[in-house]
């Protein structure tokens, strides 16, 4: 499950700040469908990424390899594998000679090394390694530029859990998914959403995660829904606003929250924000595991997304702002 969050712990910095600003032209539209549906989320990994080893009868053969947590699998015995059944297709070529070539990357950088394959109890050959070639979860859709088909979810990155690092991609999918159950936050404790997939509605996929968020193009029918318009930060005013996320089933629901500060000063965490709306809180405790993308409107403006909660508040949360959103997407 995707999901941000941080103690509450607020540092403002104030500088003065002169700036030449350059000429620029947006390529995203200035209105978006907002999202706020609940969306199953696959990535498939560019290489097979190691993230735990084992003992096979009284050896590693990992650490004896020199291989570690985090790095990425490309290639046995000069044969390049893309997922794990490729991986387990190679190995099983030439396991009677006990060993095989591995070729990995760590911190992109490329390396080579031999790793001996040992037999369990049950006389079957073992390489020693806990590996993964994908990862799925739930997040929330935030907007779908009419336009150009370009979506945005979640704003914030997808991080590979057992090695901390952010995911490099080599290709994903947005789907269809439906939200069964709550478990709601409480102080110290976030909440999560509960949900099911639907394989087979494919809504988009994803080519690329980045600190702010993933991206794709919208490859089914766009919604047909009233489209907002995009607001700038200096235009998102204290107080009232709404965030559209499901708590139950497939339909997104609208909730009143309360923005307490402006930060236009960091890459995410801009919008800090209260949850108000009395039906939400009742059900959800707060910000929950499975909002991070749920857009944040403002009148008839979209003014970001969900991405953060504050753990020890969870009334409390971040958004990050959309021109921040579609900025990332462009590059």
């Amino acid at each position: 499950m995707f999901f941000k969050k941080i103690k509450f712990k607020l540092t403002l910095l104030f500088l003065p700040l002169l700036l030449i600003m350059p000429t620029y032209v947006s390529a995203y539209s200035d209105y978006l469908i907002p999202g706020g549906e609940n969306v199953g989320i696959e990535l498939e990994s560019k290489g097979i990424m190691i993230v735990g080893t084992y003992q096979v009868e009284n050896h590693n053969p990992a650490k004896d390899a020199g291989l570690k947590v985090g790095d990425k699998v490309t290639h046995i015995n000069d044969v390049a594998v893309g997922n794990i059944n490729e991986m387990i297709r190679e190995i099983n070529k030439v396991k009677e000679q006990q060993e095989i070539q591995i070729t990995y990357l760590r911190s992109n950088e490329t390396k080579k090394t031999t790793l001996k394959l040992y037999k369990d109890k049950e006389n079957v050959y073992k390489t020693g390694l806990y590996v993964k070639d994908r990862i799925t979860g739930i997040g929330t859709l935030s907007f779908i530029d009419p336009n150009t088909k370009l979506y945005g979810a979640l704003g914030h990155e997808i991080i590979e859990k057992s090695t901390g690092q952010i995911l490099e991609i080599k290709d994903g999918k947005i789907f269809e998914s439906t939200v069964t159950s709550i478990i709601p936050s409480t102080d110290g404790t976030p909440g999560e959403k509960n949900a099911t997939y639907n394989y087979e509605n494919v809504f988009g996929h994803v080519k690329e995660n980045t600190e702010r968020g993933i991206y794709g193009i919208y490859s089914s029918t766009l919604p047909d829904k009233k489209q907002y318009k995009v607001a700038v930060p200096s235009s998102i005013k204290l107080g009232k606003a709404h965030i559209r996320t499901v708590i139950n089933g497939n339909t997104p629901e609208e909730f009143e929250i309360n923005i307490t500060k402006i930060n236009q000063n960091d890459k995410t965490k801009n919008i800090l924000f209260e949850i108000t709306d009395q039906k939400l809180l009742d059900q959800t405790g707060g910000v929950i595991a499975g909002m991070s993308g749920s857009p944040i409107l403002q009148g008839d403006n979209i003014i970001g997304c969900i991405t953060h909660v504050v753990v020890d508040q969870p009334t409390k949360g971040y958004g990050i702002f959309i021109t921040n959103m579609l900025e990332e997407a462009e590059n």
